[in-house]
């Protein structure tokens, strides 16, 4: 259900083609250093319509930071407090157990968000 432009499917090439999470300004600056001519609202408006339309993830992980998701099945994230890098985590690496019941709240979705850093040593 959506209109494969040009720019659009660019915007998604980039974006399933990352090896990291990206922001619109980062996709943008992505796009405009690979010659792409493409305006700053169609890059928010292209990830809005594939946000709505289940393609893609928009998560606030961080406060006043959105980046963009294209793994869309469940899975976690991990935030390097030190590089601000999202990294995926699957599923199965963390036992969640058993969530209780919220009264007056219908749970949508449930994901765990680590923090750290990425040195072991």
């Amino acid at each position: 259900g959506i209109q494969p432009t040009a720019q659009r499917r660019r915007i998604a090439a980039v974006l399933l083609s990352a090896p990291q999470h990206m922001s619109a300004e980062q996709l943008l600056a992505q796009l405009v250093a690979d010659g792409a001519r493409v305006s700053k609202a169609t890059v928010y408006n292209t990830l809005n319509l594939l946000v709505r339309k289940g393609l893609l993830r928009e998560l606030a992980l961080a406060e006043g930071h959105v980046v963009f998701d294209p793994r869309v099945e469940p899975h976690h994230h991990f935030v390097d407090d030190q590089t601000g890098e999202v990294r995926d985590l699957p599923w199965a690496a963390v036992d969640v157990g058993r969530v209780a019941p919220l009264p007056g709240y219908r749970i949508r979705e449930l994901q765990v968000v680590l923090r750290g850093t990425g040195d072991a040593g």
